[in-house]
């Protein structure tokens, strides 16, 4: 089943706690932690408390990887993958690519041929947004969770000229 999430503009990269919103307004996920150190994580949880997935900081090094995990199970690993002419981010253990336009937040992830996600703004009578369009509800965590590490690379290079910035506070919504 197709679904479209919402977040707000600014909030994914902020240091607050992040609300994750269907298309009514309703309040489906909360993504919370920090960046640092190595083994940081955000964490996002259902509104009922249960965790349903995480993204770690395992390396600072050039080209800064982050494992993926559903639920407690590790389901993957991303890196930024060095392209002249674009970025482009490729999800070892989901085999998920990341093509677009990373800068103006429009961009997919296809696994193959098959797209999981496509994210894009939005502008509701709330504010600006992000949409996320997931193609299955079950991917719908694991996509959040690249975006939130996308718009923090996003954010923090911009902030230090070009050089990417190690740390995410405590987030809120």
């Amino acid at each position: 089943m197709v679904s479209e999430f919402f977040i707000q503009e600014k909030q994914l990269s902020n240091v607050t706690r992040t609300i994750v919103k269907d298309e009514d307004g309703k309040s489906l996920f909360l993504l919370v932690g920090r960046w640092g150190t190595r083994g940081d994580a955000l964490s996002l949880y259902a509104m009922s408390g249960e965790l349903v997935a995480q993204i770690k900081q395992t390396s600072f090094a050039f080209g800064s990887r982050f494992e993926l995990y559903k639920g407690f199970k590790k389901v993957g690993v991303m890196r930024k993958i060095l392209n002249i002419n674009a970025d482009f981010y490729y999800i070892q253990g989901l085999h998920w690519t990341v093509l677009g336009d990373i800068k103006n937040h429009q961009y997919s992830i296809h696994q193959v041929s098959k797209k999981i996600m496509e994210m894009n703004k939005a502008t509701l009578f709330s504010g600006d947004y992000f949409s996320l369009v997931v193609t299955n509800d079950e991917d719908a965590p694991i996509c959040i969770c690249v975006a939130a590490v996308l718009d923090y690379w996003l954010y923090n290079k911009k902030k230090q000229g070009g050089k990417p910035m190690m740390g995410w506070g405590a987030c809120e919504g």
